[in-house]
């Protein structure tokens, strides 16, 4: 499996949560709304997203393999780790960027058959 773009999009940091990324898998199946977490040590991780209906909490999709759900999650962190490489703590809501203060497409190939 190949995921082939990854995007992330900054938002203002939140209970954790400090950007959404979506990413492509082989160039045929997009995936949106990926949550990304800070955690305290400076590490992220990442969330899928669900949807309230009454008391219960549906999954819309989620990686049942685990190898898959380690490619996605790399290919995120990796993307963040990036964008998020050498914020400013006095930048206005930690705001993340490239120089030209646009997020960036992920260009490299990620696969499982390591």
């Amino acid at each position: 499996m190949l995921v082939s773009e990854v995007n992330i999009v900054p938002v203002k940091p939140n209970n954790g949560l400090v950007a959404f990324a979506s990413v492509v898998i082989e160039d045929s199946l997009y995936l949106g709304s990926i949550g990304v977490h800070s955690r305290l040590d400076g590490t992220f991780r990442i969330t899928y997203p669900t949807k309230k209906l009454g008391s219960k909490e549906l999954n819309l999709y989620h990686p049942i393999n685990r190898d898959v759900g380690k490619l996605i999650e790399q290919a995120v962190i990796e993307k963040c780790q990036q964008l998020f490489k050498g914020r400013d703590e006095n930048d206005r809501h930690h705001k993340a960027s490239d120089k030209n203060g646009q997020t960036t497409l992920f260009t490299g190939q990620l696969s499982t058959d390591a």
